[in-house]
């Protein structure tokens, strides 16, 4: 055991192994917050407080990370969770914090290398054993998770990364749904005397309704809306009209492109109403997540919205909504978003995902649901 969870080797071969990790011990975390994310001729940035998410995952994150002679070139972790799909639940990893250095990356794209199952001719090499985490879920330690149970393993990957999409589709996954970023922004964010924070004795109903209101979607998790304390409700004679989960975040954006990349980059941080909202080396915002409202009150979602901004000292939340969704629809013609949703020219995020022990029509609902994209997941 280390400070950071057990460690061992699973594979070696000459000067090459491959480590399972239980959350990040010091190597890992010192990638992790050198890694400067997004695509070239894209947006560049670097997540900042890593150490504090990751220890969120508590003990359902696992690293698989490749040394070599002793030097750590690549990891990526898998996060464990039970996920809601059309009412039904099914065991999940969610693929995060892809940190390859270049030989990493020759390593598992190199000539000869497809992430189909491997011919029974063929001796197993090193690459299908590091592959084998991708489609067998009990290598992976996870409690709770049995061999041959319905396992989906799913990323989130930006549409302009070419790289990213190719080994993910090598290894296997699928083009599922596309989802795109939202940002909600207020100068002077006023709070409404009828906003307050979930109750400890409210939080079980408020499960029930997040699992009522997204019983028509497919990967929902509850797992982070409720951790920080930080979930507020909109309430009309006590009772509750709107909810949402933030969660304080920062990135260091390191590039934007374009003439409006230039104008986010150069003057917005100089002028004295704009730089509320964006400040490159430290940008500060609120993840939204777990949106629940009562049918017909939509508006009241953007009340509280900006009632949170105002009472956790914020200009800016962002969030991350599939765009073939109702939710999504809601927010592009009933709120008033903002400034900054107007002037954000963000690209498309699309889900991939490998199903394991899933027949063709077990899978049909995860491509015909809206996807719940979890805003935690990118902090």
């Amino acid at each position: 055991m280390t400070e950071a969870g057990y460690e061992k080797i699973i594979i070696s071969y000459k000067d090459l192994d491959v480590k399972l990790t239980q959350k990040a011990d010091e190597n890992i975390q010192v990638l992790l917050d050198n890694t400067v994310l997004g695509t070239k001729g894209g947006m560049r940035y670097q997540l900042l407080n890593i150490k504090d998410k990751i220890a969120a995952y508590r003990n359902n994150i696992r690293f698989v990370s490749l040394y070599k002679r002793d030097k750590l070139t690549g990891t990526i972790g898998f996060c464990y969770r039970k996920i809601m799909t059309a009412g039904n639940y099914f065991h999940s990893s969610y693929l995060r914090y892809f940190a390859f250095m270049p030989i990493f990356q020759a390593a598992l794209n190199s000539k000869g290398f497809t992430g189909r199952q491997r011919p029974e001719s063929r001796e197993e090499t090193w690459k299908d054993k590091v592959l084998a985490f991708f489609r067998k879920p009990q290598m992976l330690d996870f409690p709770g998770y049995e061999k041959d149970e319905k396992h989906v393993v799913y990323a989130y990957i930006e549409s302009m990364n070419e790289r990213s999409k190719n080994f993910i589709q090598q290894v296997g996954f699928e083009h599922i749904r596309t989802f795109l970023t939202v940002a909600f922004s207020r100068f002077k964010p006023v709070k409404s005397g009828n906003v307050s924070k979930l109750q400890a004795n409210e939080v079980g109903k408020m499960k029930r309704l997040l699992a009522e209101f997204y019983r028509g979607h497919s990967f929902y998790s509850d797992e982070f809306s409720f951790c920080m304390d930080k979930f507020y409700v909109l309430k009309e004679d006590e009772e509750i009209i709107a909810g949402l989960s933030v969660v304080p975040s920062s990135f260091n954006v390191v590039h934007m492109p374009g003439v409006w990349g230039w104008i986010f980059m150069r003057v917005l941080p100089y002028t004295p109403l704009f730089r509320r909202l964006f400040q490159p080396e430290e940008l500060r915002f609120l993840v939204f997540e777990s949106f629940c409202f009562k049918e017909g009150r939509e508006k009241s979602l953007e009340i509280l919205m900006e009632s949170v901004c105002a009472v956790e000292g914020y200009h800016l939340g962002l969030t991350w909504i599939d765009d073939r969704s109702e939710l999504y629809d809601i927010m592009r013609t009933r709120i008033n978003l903002g400034a900054l949703n107007r002037m954000l020219n963000a690209k498309p995020g699309l889900v991939y995902a490998n199903f394991i022990n899933f027949s063709d029509t077990d899978k049909e609902v995860f491509f015909n649901r809206p996807a719940f994209i979890s805003g935690f997941d990118f902090t």
